[in-house]
């Protein structure tokens, strides 16, 4: 009686694996491919282009985090390493960039400030919390648990590809419209998302508050308020990028498609809306909030 359950069980592991496995290699292939696709016509640094080294670099770091956090059985430093990922690729694609002009810099400045400044909000987070309960069920298997972190090396990959593309182009654009108009919606987008996430923190950091869910400020105008100040700021990169891409490289333009994606059907959203509506299942207040708050984008009223 007691072999039936553990067959099952077994059958259901190697499942989980091959579906793993699977996904994974059909995920690198993709982007290999995009990454290849979208870099034909540049130069060459070591034998690759700077868009394969990027995506190099961006799984490096991850797989050598994924060794440290599954023998430890750790989250911990998933955030961080993403963050340091997200500045290695910027930093050696700047390094080795043709024409460091003007929109190169700006771009690469946008995106340090901003993994510098979620980086270390998230890493802060997760000491103070001890943990994130997206990975409970994750961390014990190995091959979900490499999936995972090599979904953030493609994440890495895929939000910088436009910008990446921009600062390898080897022509040079002046700043226009465009780095103004850009520069403006990405300031927008981190001044959001930033707010949302200190509100969050504060929220949760008051005692009274404990086992609550918040629904002030600008989580008041939007369940995910952070989430679309994400969107918006890799939107606003996209635009100063523009004027640089030409050809093959307007495969840029995925970037914040991909972030888009990402965020409202893979692993954003979608999990947090899970998990709340478990917890506050049959809660009023909450479901009020649900049934009058926008998931994503902030009402103006």
């Amino acid at each position: 009686m007691s072999e039936k359950p553990s067959s099952s069980a077994a059958v259901s592991q190697i499942k989980s694996a091959l579906i793993s496995i699977v996904t994974l290699l059909v995920m690198l292939a993709i982007t290999a491919t995009i990454a290849a696709l979208s870099s034909l016509g540049m130069s060459m640094q070591f034998g690759l282009t700077v868009s394969m080294w990027a995506l190099i670099i961006a799984l490096g770091c991850q797989w050598l985090g994924f060794v440290h956090a599954y023998f430890y059985q750790t989250e911990r430093y998933y955030d961080l390493v993403g963050a340091i990922a997200n500045i290695a690729v910027v930093v050696f694609v700047l390094s080795f960039a043709e024409h460091r002009d003007l929109r190169a810099l700006l771009l690469a400045t946008l995106i340090t400030l901003w993994a510098v400044r979620l980086g270390g909000f998230l890493f802060v987070r997760i000491l103070k919390d001890g943990g994130d309960g997206r990975f409970d069920d994750i961390k014990t298997n190995f091959f979900r648990f490499l999936l995972t972190w090599t979904l953030q090396g493609v994440w890495v990959f895929f939000i910088q590809l436009c910008a990446i593309l921009a600062i390898s182009a080897q022509s040079t654009q002046p700043l226009d419209v465009f780095a103004i108009v850009g520069g403006i919606i990405w300031l927008l987008g981190m001044a959001i998302e930033t707010a949302a996430d200190w509100q969050k923190r504060r929220f949760r950091s008051q005692l009274q508050n404990k086992g609550q869910f918040i629904s002030t400020g600008l989580w008041a105008r939007s369940r995910h308020p952070n989430y679309f100040g994400e969107i918006v700021l890799w939107i606003g990169i996209a635009i100063v990028a523009l004027p640089a891409l030409s050809g093959w490289m307007y495969f840029g333009l995925l970037s914040p498609c991909f972030v888009v994606f990402l965020l409202t059907r893979v692993s954003g959203i979608p999990l947090l809306e899970a998990r709340a509506d478990k917890r506050w299942d049959g809660d009023a207040d909450y479901l009020h909030y649900k049934n009058t708050t926008p998931v994503l984008i902030l009402k103006l009223r």
